[in-house]
């Protein structure tokens, strides 16, 4: 069972208030979904993910079909007992991690045929073999799999691409088995023909949600907004939409006032670990030498664990030494700000404020620290 309804809508943007339902759990949207590519947000527990408040979290198709294997993990009763998760899991089908693979990997109509970035085997990847992968893991939603183009491309190859993209997505939902939610992804590069183009024909299909892919792949800010403006104001009300890949702060409240449900990105963990952390003043590298004797935590305004108990001369010094509890505070701290800068946006939805919660947010972010690496 799965379904999504709309809670409230922003009357000054396109902003919504969702929930989405499940026979296993319930998830408020719009909603940030931290990525445990292979079944762990890296460094963190599940017990962590919980106290951070998370419901839904990404897992990748790709990566647990070739380690340990989609069916040793069916075997032991799927992915949520494998991992310890109760909650609700989103599984990639794999797609952009074959786009990131390059010259590993030859795109024909049948699949995906690539060489294993772990022992250089050789596998094909069909639309058919992904949902089975997704079914053997046990996810709550399901993507088909899809083709991601780089930008720039030429529109006959985004034209060509779509309709391999459109093929495989009805072939998904004749494989699909059991009733496990699937979503469509809207592809087309950044033509604007092609996007409705897609909407369109995914449309016919009928799937449970619609996620707008091939973005965030190396285009402007402003020309990622316009595609995703035109895809949210085409897209179904009544499914869930997900912006697929997309997370940096400035790009989510973007997004969410366009009307966006779902978001997931590498961006609050992966910097955790690289030194950078996220403040309501914009992000800061804790690698500086200012923070060697800074008493302050991260955020003042944070009531996060890390922020509670730790300064930043502290953090700088497991940084600076390499130890791995650093890493843990970081990503503690860089996840309880997304997901409270989510849980601030769905508050600011339902009170009808959204366009001042935005406009309050730049005002402050982006005034201090650094860029985003």
């Amino acid at each position: 069972m799965f379904g999504f309804r709309v809670l409230k809508r922003d009357k000054a943007t396109q902003g919504r208030l969702g929930l989405i339902e499940t026979e296993r759990y319930r998830a408020l949207t719009p909603i940030f979904m931290p990525v445990g590519t292979l079944g762990v947000v890296k460094t963190l527990s599940p017990q962590d993910l919980r106290d951070l408040g998370s419901t839904l979290i990404l897992a990748n198709t790709y990566h647990l079909y070739l380690r340990p294997g989609h069916r040793v993990i069916k075997e032991l009763g799927g992915l949520h007992p494998f991992m310890g998760w109760e909650r609700l899991i989103l599984t990639d089908s794999g797609g952009f991690q074959v786009y990131s693979l390059s010259p590993l990997k030859k795109v024909k109509e049948e699949g995906v045929e690539f060489k294993s970035h772990l022992d250089g085997s050789m596998h094909l990847l069909t639309p058919e073999l992904a949902i089975e992968i997704q079914e053997a893991l046990g996810s709550d939603i399901m993507m088909v799999l899809d083709e991601c183009l780089p930008y720039p491309c030429s529109q006959k190859e985004a034209q060509e691409s779509l309709k391999l993209t459109h093929c495989w997505a009805g072939r998904s939902l004749e494989a699909k088995k059991g009733r496990t939610a699937l979503f469509g992804i809207v592809q087309g590069s950044f033509y604007p023909e092609l996007r409705r183009q897609a909407i369109e024909e995914l449309g016919e299909m009928g799937f449970d949600g619609y996620a707008v892919g091939g973005v965030s792949v190396g285009e402007p800010p402003e020309l990622m907004y316009e595609t995703v403006d035109l895809c949210a104001s085409l897209l179904p009300h009544d499914k869930p939409r997900y912006l697929m890949g997309v997370g940096r702060p400035e790009d989510l409240v973007e997004a969410v006032s366009l009307g966006i449900d779902m978001f997931d990105c590498v961006i609050p963990t992966r910097n955790a670990r690289n030194g950078t952390l996220f403040t309501w003043e914009g992000p800061m590298s804790i690698k500086r030498t200012c923070y060697t004797k800074d008493p302050l935590p991260i955020d003042p305004q944070c009531h996060c664990y890390t922020c509670r108990h730790f300064s930043r001369a502290y953090l700088r010094h497991l940084y600076m030494n390499n130890e791995v509890l650093g890493l843990r505070l970081n990503t503690i701290h860089n996840l309880h700000f997304y997901l409270s800068f989510m849980d601030n946006m769905r508050e600011a939805i339902a009170r009808g404020r959204l366009s001042s919660f935005k406009k309050e947010f730049f005002e402050r972010y982006g005034g201090g620290h650094e860029e985003i690496p």
